[in-house]
């Protein structure tokens, strides 16, 4: 039997236990209340409400203008739609990176007023202060490697990270860091195949992959693109499953056509 199917709530501690039994980890993210009712009925083992809800929920060109009490507010809602699931908030750029109060002080925040179970923040050996800070507050902190979108400008561009040696080497080293800084988890964007399963490999603890191969010991996608609601974002590692947009805008418009032809509403549909 599945560590899945024993379990009625998702902790750290069943993540752990899932590598361990070689089980894989599902996560997708949710920003409101619908929808992590749905994502968590639907089993999912851990809900992301990702700095993310900048662009799908916003408009926004990159994730970095989402604040800190707006990330609350998003899991807040998440939370109250969430009974299994783990919930792992994401700490948004500018309110861990700066010095470790600050970050506890984030992370703080984010547990009490928005309720999550973890935080997320995006660095290796650059935050592990910050990192340290946290955990040792008793606050479950997940990874994460590879393309970090809060440090786009940083980059300056989209594109696979870690393809040449010395960035592959640093990540490799970054994961065992954050391991042994205590962090439960390690999301892996963007990264080569052959590389997400030499670090998946080379830590106990999980590694959730986003374009990071099928050797990570788990998968994250963001809601909106999976079920085809976005439709201006097609990488390589995005599979959809539905598409939303073209039921959505179809069903509007039938909506629109019955009105104006006063279809709708009938007799039985009046009082």
């Amino acid at each position: 039997m599945s560590v899945h199917s024993e379990i009625k709530k998702v902790t750290t501690e069943t993540l752990r236990k899932m590598k361990f039994d070689k089980e894989k980890i599902t996560m997708l993210t949710a920003y409101d209340f619908t929808t992590a009712k749905m994502v968590d009925a639907g089993g999912i083992d851990a809900v992301l409400i990702g700095d993310s809800a900048a662009n799908v929920m916003a408009g926004f060109e990159t994730t970095l203008p989402i604040t800190l009490d707006q990330m609350i507010y998003h899991a807040q809602s998440v939370v109250r739609g969430t009974n299994r699931a783990l919930v792992v908030a994401d700490l948004p750029f500018g309110t861990y990176q700066s010095n470790p109060e600050k970050a506890l002080e984030s992370a703080v925040r984010m547990m009490k007023e928005g309720g999550a179970h973890a935080v997320k923040i995006e660095g290796g050996k650059e935050i592990s202060k910050s990192i340290k800070k946290i955990i040792n507050a008793g606050i479950p902190v997940m990874g994460h490697l590879g393309l970090t979108p809060q440090s786009i400008y940083k980059f300056g561009t989209y594109k696979v990270r870690a393809k040449d040696e010395a960035e592959a080497e640093k990540l490799i080293a970054d994961a065992q860091i954050l391991e042994e800084l205590g962090c439960f988890a390690i999301v892996l964007e963007k990264i080569p195949a052959d590389l997400a399963k030499k670090v998946s490999e080379s830590i106990s603890i999980p590694t959730i992959g986003i374009g990071a191969g099928p050797d990570c010991d788990g998968q994250v996608l963001v809601y909106h693109d999976m079920v085809g609601m976005n439709q201006g974002f097609s990488p390589k590692f995005l599979r959809r499953y539905l598409d939303l947009y073209t039921e959505i805008t179809g069903a509007v418009a039938q909506y629109v056509k019955d009105v104006k032809n006063v279809e709708f509403p009938n007799e039985t549909e009046s009082y």
